[in-house]
């Protein structure tokens, strides 16, 4: 993966790790846009295999750009490192960097309720999908069920791994987290159902707002890219 660090191809201080990132989080952005267009439109089916789409390849990036820190603005070290000066880098970019990976982390967890909600929120009849206006809740057994079969699953992958790769205290702390994400999407789906126990009327709510999120979360991160890359490249000195 050291081709990662080489220079990047939109002609900036970046890598093309970097780069890379600054690209797939665009496009994920304006695939999200013309789903929420879709959503508005009542075209459900293409919203549907557009958003389920979008959000397993995020997702799938997300593991490569943040839990394997291979490509990322926010490696904020090196020549990917601030050259502003030190009450910029305190008071404007820290700030917007910490509010980017909370939003990452909020952006990450909806994207895995999401594709959840709308398998369970949706049905398909005569060929037609459209969002089913009735109750949709979940129980404190069956969310016990869930939990205790992926814990399961989660560990034996893990211990399996260490059989054949050896023990790491990175691979447990990405095991784990897997875990911790699988609790807290329970956790909101046990919590919003009070709020939304309507199934339709809790996808609509939640879709529009993890899209606002993501448009934040999209702003944020070509910021700490300009401000890296184009305006402030170099390491703080």
């Amino acid at each position: 993966m050291d081709w990662l660090k080489d220079p990047g191809f939109l002609g900036t201080h970046a890598t093309i790790g970097a780069d890379l990132s600054q690209f797939m989080a665009t496009l994920f952005t304006g695939l999200f846009i013309v789903g929420w267009i879709q959503a508005k439109q009542r075209k459900a089916d293409a919203h549907h295999w557009l958003m389920l789409g979008g959000m397993i390849s995020m997702l799938s990036f997300f593991i490569a750009y943040y839990l394997f820190r291979q490509l990322g603005v926010l490696a904020v070290e090196g020549k990917e490192g601030f050259g502003g000066s030190q009450a910029l880098y305190d008071y404007v970019f820290i700030p917007v960097l910490t509010l980017h990976i909370i939003l990452v982390i909020i952006g990450l967890v909806m994207a895995v309720y999401m594709i959840v909600l709308g398998f369970r929120s949706q049905q398909v009849i005569s060929g037609v999908r459209s969002l089913r206006e009735s109750l949709l809740v979940t129980t404190w057994k069956k969310v016990g069920v869930i939990f205790g079969v992926v814990t399961v699953v989660v560990l034996g992958l893990f211990f399996s791994r260490v059989a054949t790769a050896g023990f790491s205290m990175r691979k447990l702390e990405v095991y784990l987290g897997l875990l911790l994400l699988v609790g807290i999407v329970l956790a909101i789906e046990i919590t919003i159902q009070r709020i939304w126990p309507d199934g339709g009327r809790r996808h609509r709510a939640l879709g529009r707002f993890t899209m606002v999120i993501y448009c934040i979360l999209f702003a944020t991160g070509t910021f700490t890219y300009t401000m890296l890359y184009i305006l402030y490249p170099g390491k703080i000195g």
